[in-house]
């Protein structure tokens, strides 16, 4: 690990890299990683390296802050910052419909009456585009059909020849979606008339030092390329390379030092050593909510994703790609930020990545290690009116990824003493409930919920509208008092069409 002088002002207390390699360790216990490497930036200091574990399992070479890993969807921030340097030159207005700067393809409403899906609304994953390119793809093309993996690479105006389908109002659902980023990619194109990859290398990574990114892998990165595994029964599975359909949602290439270089112009207003890509009041605009269904939730920032714990918001992103797993942290305040890059893990997302970040940030800046408030008092006398089912908003399933993971909603019930929550989903093993904490001494209708597997936690809001919702962070249930048997039995035949192809 290097170095080991400790790292700048921008902590509570200074800590050494060997305290900080605790926490690394720790995390590997529960979760194992070939390999994983961290970059730390401090308000001041140079960047601290943490690397363990090999970048490739037969040749045992070494993780080193200068081996190369896939970052998966780190790469939709760095989409955004493209957008908004061309908005900054008054090319891109944030709230056109994006079909005005499409060229090669279309966003297609499902309904007439959709008002247009703004450049906004893709930045947010609010503009009602779904999570597979067409719901066949779920079947029969899931990875290639989410814009994940593809076996080659083929231009978005042929890959998107049919269109990009809007299933839902523009900008009243959140729905995370490659394709809205791979649509803001070719905005980009379009716009400057540069290629893409060409564009982000010649006004992103050289404006910043950071000569080993790229969309596109050459030999020299080759040479460094860690190898992506899985993790089974049988220990660790080396992926197949697969190429990335959607390259302005998750295409790029990375090293933990050219990654340090990119969140140092991220804590410093859009420059760093070598130079600058954003004034700073953009960088700023883009980490702050531009969808918020509450006012009592950090909501979601362009590409950006802001979270609150222990009163504070930070800012955050993970990546997946079959083989890698990455994350990103900012404290903004402090000017602190961490980026972890791994070469294990799935798309279910279950890996070291996010919780390392997050834990790595927390001691850094002086929050405490547990994100769940234990001190405060629960307020059972407002259980009544909460309990009950929640189920998605109503309309078409733009992200059958989430309902898979959360079934036809979530139910809130009281089991000795404990407000719990649980998935009502149709697949096995699902179905555990997990404990409401208070997150909020002012509000009893404000939660904390931890998703052990993941290493994550996030809140819970209950609204008191006529219609009650349940907020998990940005994505809404309302409230039911009724089954919904044609969504279970909806979700059951993806189940099972899923296991017998």
């Amino acid at each position: 690990m290097t170095p080991n002088d400790p790292i700048g002002a921008a902590t509570s207390a200074p800590l050494r890299a060997a305290e900080l390699g605790r926490v690394v360790s720790d995390c590997l216990r529960r979760w194992p990683s070939a390999g994983v490497a961290v970059a730390i930036v401090g308000d001041g200091s140079p960047a601290t390296y943490l690397c363990q574990g090999v970048s490739d399992v037969r040749s045992g070479r070494p993780v080193t802050e200068h081996s190369v890993f896939r970052i998966g969807s780190l790469t939709k921030t760095v989409t955004a910052v493209a957008v908004m340097q061309l908005h900054e030159q008054g090319l891109i207005d944030l709230d056109a419909p994006a079909n005005d700067y499409l060229r090669g393809f279309q966003l297609v409403p499902a309904q007439e009456h959709f008002g247009p899906a703004t450049v906004r609304h893709l930045l947010t994953h609010t503009a009602g585009v779904g999570y597979w390119r067409r719901r066949s793809d779920l079947l029969l093309r899931p990875g290639a059909g989410s814009g994940v993996t593809a076996r080659s690479f083929v231009p978005l105006a042929e890959y998107y020849q049919d269109g990009i389908p809007v299933d839902v109002e523009p900008g009243t659902r959140w729905s995370y979606s490659n394709h809205g980023f791979a649509a803001l990619g070719q905005i980009v194109e379009d716009v400057s008339g540069e290629p893409f990859d060409h564009y982000r290398r010649d006004h992103v990574f050289n404006p910043l030092g950071m000569r080993h990114t790229s969309l596109l892998l050459s030999e020299q990165l080759r040479q460094e390329l860690a190898t992506g595994y899985t993790l089974a029964r049988g220990g660790l599975s080396a992926v197949a390379h697969r190429d990335v359909p959607t390259p302005g949602g998750g295409g790029l290439y990375s090293t933990p030092a050219d990654m340090a270089q990119y969140l140092t112009a991220l804590l410093h207003g859009g420059a760093n050593d070598h130079g600058r890509v954003l004034v700073a009041d953009t960088v700023a605009t883009m980490f702050r909510p531009h969808f918020r269904p509450d006012p009592r939730i950090p909501g979601m920032a362009l590409a950006f994703e802001p979270h609150a714990e222990s009163d504070r918001v930070l800012i955050g992103k993970g990546g997946t790609i079959a083989g890698f797993l990455s994350a990103l942290e900012l404290a903004v305040e402090e000017r602190t930020g961490v980026v972890v890059l791994t070469n294990t893990g799935g798309l279910d997302n279950v890996g070291i990545a996010e919780p390392l970040a997050a834990a790595l940030t927390r001691r850094l800046i002086g929050l405490p290690d547990d994100p769940v408030r234990r001190d405060l008092a629960p307020h059972p006398e407002v259980w009544r009116e909460l309990r009950g089912r929640y189920i998605p908003d109503a309309g078409p399933v733009t992200n059958l990824f989430m309902r898979l993971g959360m079934g036809a909603g979530l139910q809130v019930a009281v089991h000795q003493r404990q407000l719990l929550v649980r998935p009502l989903n149709p697949l096995p093993g699902r179905h555990v409930p997990m404990p409401l904490e208070p997150d909020d001494p002012a509000d009893p209708r404000v939660f904390r919920v931890e998703f052990p597997d993941y290493g994550k936690t996030s809140q819970v809001v209950f609204t008191g509208e006529t219609q009650p919702r349940l907020l998990l962070d940005v994505i809404s249930f309302a409230k039911r008092h009724h089954g919904t048997p044609q969504v279970l039995r909806e979700l059951r035949r993806a189940a099972s069409s899923s296991v017998r192809r």
